[in-house]
């Protein structure tokens, strides 16, 4: 099925052969408006740029003449002691999504070697945390790796999670001397344990051992309560994205996550809204949804991770809510935008130059 895009380069319907859900987030809001209410050619989103061919880079370069790309996917780990999982295995590696992206690299690799089939375990079996060889390289570009659902976020979920639930320590006798304090005592590893494996349920991607996590905590937040809680506890994170757009030398810009859907939808919406009244919300919606079409072609992927990670469906989907809940969250909770960006560390004159770099010069 042909894939619309609202980017018109060699060819209207695909004009990536590897890159989806792209966008000029410009023209999207202008074709949608049947009107020019913002700049085209300025600002970009997509899903990873990982796969791209050589035609794409090319595009990206030398007509779109990118500058600066956000990238929004996850870059920490944590490896530690578990007591979630058996004596014979007490090490638990975390990986970050830029690491799981370089082990599917290099799976693809060994598999289409032309020296016939290679261990894949053996080319995937160390990969660092700084691992980049999945990156796209464009040429007089900079990239930006920001982590937007970083430790804050992790901790924002963690404060969620109703931990008593699963997790059981047998009682001592009511008259053993140290049945209180040595029964908290026994808890504490339990506790830290979940702490540590919440990275990876943030970043996507899951040991069967964090399987709850995405069951009691995601799930029930769904997509927009995720969004406010990356609101609540990813200021560092936001701030750094801001203060990258508020750099004349950062544009063209192009913001992407893993899908370029949730953790690109929430940035993007936010620039947007220092437009003002000039985007209309049916506007904002408009461009957030036309993603869901936009990932067809990765649904079954994307499907096998979700569930995995004890989500439903609705996890796939771009609800229509999204933008008027939000928006409505930053309004009640921190005055708007403006207000959630002053209070984070944008000030006034950083929005205002963004404002103006979206805007064409007879709206700003």
């Amino acid at each position: 099925m042909a894939r619309q895009s609202s980017v018109d380069l060699d060819s209207p319907d695909r004009p990536f052969d590897n890159i989806i859900n792209f966008r000029d987030v410009g023209r999207s809001i202008n074709q949608f408006c049947g009107a020019r209410i913002l700049k085209e050619g300025v600002l970009f989103r997509s899903a990873r740029l990982d796969d791209a061919s050589e035609r794409d880079k090319r595009r990206l370069a030398e007509e779109l003449h990118i500058k600066t790309v956000i990238d929004l996917r996850s870059q920490y780990v944590l490896s530690y002691p578990s007591l979630m999982l058996s004596p014979t295995n007490r090490r638990l590696a975390i990986r970050t999504e830029h690491q799981m992206a370089t082990r599917k690299r290099r799976a693809e690799n060994a598999s289409s070697s032309e020296d016939g089939p290679t261990d894949v375990d053996a080319a995937q079996a160390s990969v660092p945390l700084d691992a980049d060889e999945h990156l796209l390289q464009i040429p007089e570009s900079q990239r930006a790796l920001i982590s937007l659902t970083g430790k804050g976020f992790e901790r924002a979920l963690l404060s969620k999670l109703d931990w008593t639930t699963y997790l059981y320590v047998p009682p001592l006798p009511q008259n053993h001397p140290r049945s209180t304090a040595s029964t908290e005592l026994l808890l504490m590893p339990w506790i830290l344990s979940i702490r540590r494996v919440l990275g990876l349920v943030v970043s996507g991607y899951r040991p069967d051992a964090v399987r709850i996590i995405g069951e009691q905590v995601m799930q029930p937040r769904g997509l927009i309560g995720l969004a406010q809680d990356t609101l609540d506890s990813s200021a560092a994170e936001i701030r750094s994205v801001f203060d990258l757009l508020a750099r004349e030398d950062s544009y063209p810009a192009l913001v992407h996550c893993t899908q370029g859907k949730d953790r690109t939808g929430l940035v993007i919406l936010m620039t947007l809204l220092l437009a003002g009244e000039k985007v209309s919300e049916a506007a904002l919606t408009d461009d957030y949804v036309r993603s869901e079409l936009e990932l067809v072609p990765e649904f079954e992927e994307r499907m096998k991770e979700i569930r995995a990670l004890g989500l439903g469906e609705d996890y796939t989907r771009c609800p229509p809510g999204f933008v008027g809940t939000t928006t409505e969250y930053l309004e009640n909770k921190y005055g708007g935008v403006s207000g959630y960006l002053t209070s984070i560390g944008i000030n006034t004159q950083k929005q205002e130059f963004i404002r103006q770099m979206i805007l064409p010069q007879e709206a700003a």
